[in-house]
């Protein structure tokens, strides 16, 4: 009865230490084995088997948030045997920065890094999350206290791109990839964001007064150019009008020229067939002419009388004698 009973003792122990030596490892994690407090080996993921009590998983310090009843996040730390692979994402607090032109401002930072050497991550450096964050405060610390309060305003990208830069190259020998940094939030204290604000509505209003000035300025070049293109247009028209008027008074002077050089024509021709002066008769007919004119006047009781009667007399002996030829 008693070999039985240590029978199944030792089979019990048997039992007890082969389901210890069972260990499941889940994707995407790992698992560092120390024998006899010495590194021994990484188990990947699946169904793996240890020496229990000689074989003994490392654990290594986790990061985690948990939310209070009012809504604040608190920071944890955690011990934990198995290493997450994954990426991870760390969500800091808000910090107080300073900024080169001496403003106080709060910035909230996300982190996003991968553990790409399980052994590095567990053996060259204690608490690994704690140390990343502290390394990203007093990075963020360093680059934007050589930035002014607008520059980090307006600088996100190239603030993310140098602290990943950094903080990659720093966290290289633990094992770690840091792949971005994103600035979630930029805070400035609120006298700093009333005057920013003032800046801004004053520059807003600059900018329309600007736009204004510039759109009255180009409604007076295009009024100024309506005018001159109406006067320039209205001068051309009274410059054609008066060429048209021009010459057709000078065809009509031309047409009544050659009607009187035909007429005259006309006449001196009948009068050299009768052996008359035609200037005579010419010089006489002016004279009727005008001398009528001078008294058609309704109440002209006025006598003119020639200055040379003879001249006359002598050209009305001209008219008298060619009506006598005819």
């Amino acid at each position: 009865m008693g070999l039985i009973i240590i029978a199944g003792a030792i089979a019990v122990f048997v039992l007890i230490f082969a389901i210890s030596g069972f260990k499941i490892v889940q994707q995407s994690e790992v698992v560092i084995i120390e024998r006899l407090g010495k590194y021994s080996r990484t188990l990947n993921s699946g169904i793996n088997i240890i020496w229990p009590v000689i074989d003994k998983p490392r654990d290594i310090t986790w990061r985690y948030i948990v939310e209070s009843l009012d809504e604040q996040k608190q920071i944890r730390f955690k011990q934990k045997s198995k290493i997450d692979l994954r990426e991870t994402v760390y969500d800091f607090p808000k910090q107080n920065v300073i900024t080169k032109d001496n403003v106080n401002i709060q910035i909230n930072a996300l982190l996003y890094f991968q553990i790409m050497d399980p052994v590095k991550a567990v053996y060259e450096i204690e608490n690994l999350p704690d140390a990343i964050e502290k390394l990203t405060q007093t990075t963020l610390r360093n680059v934007i206290g050589e930035l002014e309060l607008d520059q980090s305003l307006s600088s996100r990208d190239t603030i993310n791109t140098k602290l990943r830069s950094i903080l990659d190259d720093a966290t290289n020998k633990w094992g770690v990839k840091v792949n971005r940094v994103e600035l979630q939030d930029i805070s400035p204290p609120a006298d700093i964001m009333q005057a920013m604000e003032k800046q801004m509505r004053a520059e807003r209003d600059r900018r329309a007064s600007v736009l204004e000035a510039e759109g009255q300025k180009s409604a007076k070049i295009l009024e100024a150019e309506g005018i001159k293109e109406s006067e320039v247009t209205k001068a051309e028209g009274e410059k054609k009008s008066d060429i048209l008027k021009a010459e057709g008074h000078a065809q009509a002077r031309i047409l009544t020229a050659e009607a009187e050089a035909e007429a005259i024509k006309l006449v001196t021709n009948a009068i050299n067939t009768k052996n008359g002066d035609p200037i005579n008769y010419l010089i006489a007919t002016k004279y009727i002419e005008t001398l009528q004119k001078m008294v058609s006047g309704k109440d002209n009781k006025t006598i003119y009388m020639p200055f040379e009667a003879t001249g006359v007399l002598s050209s009305l002996g001209g008219i008298k004698e060619m009506l006598n030829q005819k």
